[in-house]
């Protein structure tokens, strides 16, 4: 009696189903990592040769829509290059398994239970239920809203650029500023156009509409205003216009006489448009209409707080994300009330949900902490620098006071795990420590002394 050994094809197979949904996840993004670096490291992609940690470290910050860069965009790869780029940027911001369910469903191939798995853990859902029609509603948002900002852009690009160049820095930059990655085609970024009105109401549209994600536009898109929105809706818009209020106002106020950043306008009204670009793009869109390294401190470390914090679920950014700091100010407010609930717009809020925003916040916290860490103990630099770019990096973010370049390489591995930690997302650490086990024992409640 024979049997035969099984192959290699199988063994992968068993071990992946062996495997939690995140880590799977986790591997292949690493995986599109990878491929991008060897993509970027042929001829076709770059004007001079680069190293491989240079190919590794931007197409780690294209796959996790980050923007940090040590090669120039703009100057150091070639159109095939960019175009390598900017489609890790769009797999990266649209996310793996909700392309793969689209390519799935063009070619009328069934979706398995497994695959519905890594979608749910992808998107960042509860559920199995209507999932498949969730990419569909992606598809649509990311298509319209691509598409007219590539148009609004190259009608702004062209007069400058010609047509084929305006054409290709439009579209660049559409799918650039709605997936929130912060990459430009132009050696300044978009520094020259500070003071454009179009731009600086286009490219802040599509950063914000990819930031808000794709339930939240659901619920905008096909429910009643405001009593038809579920919670997470409403929670994200009042977190988000509540950023946006304070981070412009302060950035305004903090700013206005600084002559590296908003004094060199002359007008109050250029000023205002700095600011508002400058208050909105922190919470990870990566681009920038002026010095970031000429901020004042208190400017610079309000930055690092909205690039922690990010954008919502199911979106184009990164960062802890706007609901779950809305759910600890929640916490924290029925704290001091001595309210035993949590509840907002009349809906209540379970104590797992409570759980998961304090491990969250935890491991983003000990991320962070690591990374600032690790930098400053190898780099004789300034420490706000070395804060600021981890931040940045775990983020998603992609601002930077001109430190990137600084980095060795032991902190361009730094940043790149930041990066990664930052795009994969701190709960999928926490996967294996939120597995839910039947207590076997329960023991008496003990008093722990707290503050």
């Amino acid at each position: 009696m024979s049997s035969s050994s099984p192959s290699l094809g199988q063994l992968i197979a068993r071990r992946a189903r062996r495997t939690p949904p995140p880590a799977v996840l986790a591997g292949l993004y690493l995986a599109l990592v990878l491929v991008g670096t060897a993509l970027l490291s042929m001829p076709f992609a770059t004007t001079q040769p680069v190293s491989l940690m240079d190919a590794l470290f931007t197409s780690t910050s294209a796959v996790t829509v980050t923007g940090l860069s040590v090669v120039d965009v703009a100057t150091g790869l070639t159109f095939w290059g960019q175009v390598v780029l900017i489609v890790l940027v769009q797999l990266g911001g649209l996310g793996l398994m909700s392309f793969a369910v689209l390519v799935l469903s063009a070619l009328g191939l069934p979706i398995g239970i497994r695959q519905q798995t890594y979608l749910r853990e992808d998107l960042n859902q509860t559920s199995f239920s209507s999932l498949t029609k969730m990419v569909g509603i992606i598809l649509r948002v990311v298509l319209l809203a691509e598409g007219i900002g590539a148009i609004v852009l190259t009608a702004i690009f062209v007069p400058y650029h010609g047509f084929a160049a305006g054409l290709w820095h439009g579209v660049f930059h559409s799918v650039s500023a709605f997936n929130n990655a912060g990459f430009s085609t132009f050696p300044d970024g978009l520094v020259p156009y500070a003071t454009h009105p179009v731009i600086n109401l286009v490219v802040p549209a599509l950063f914000i509409t990819g930031g808000l994600g794709y339930v939240v536009l659901s619920d905008i898109r096909r429910r009643k205003f405001w009593t038809g929105w579920g919670l997470h809706t409403r929670l994200m818009v009042v977190g988000s216009l509540a950023l946006i209020a304070i981070s412009v106002s302060l950035v305004a106020i903090m700013e206005w006489n600084n002559a590296a950043t908003l004094a060199q306008y002359p007008s109050a009204a250029e000023r205002m448009a700095v600011a508002w670009f400058q208050g909105v793009t922190p919470r990870t869109a990566g681009f920038a209409t002026t010095d970031m390294a000429g901020l004042h401190d208190s400017t610079a470390l309000l930055f690092m707080a909205l690039m922690v914090i990010g954008g919502g679920p199911t979106s184009t950014a990164g960062g802890i994300k706007v609901t779950t700091v809305m759910v600890m100010f929640l916490a924290t407010l029925a704290f001091f009330r001595r309210r035993t609930e949590i509840w907002a717009f009349g809906r209540s809020i379970g104590l797992d949900e409570v759980l998961k925003v304090m491990a969250l916040i935890a491991i983003a916290a000990v991320l962070n902490f690591a990374g600032i860490f690790l930098l400053t103990a190898t780099h004789d630099g300034d420490f706000l620098n070395a804060s600021f770019e981890i931040a940045s990096a775990f983020g998603n973010a992609g601002l930077t006071r001109d430190y990137t370049d600084d980095l060795s390489g032991f902190g361009r591995i730094t940043v790149m795990v930041m990066m990664f930690l930052g795009r994969v997302g701190p709960l999928t650490l926490g996967f294996f420590l939120a597995t839910r086990t039947t207590p076997r024992v329960r023991y008496p409640e003990g008093q722990v002394h707290l503050g």
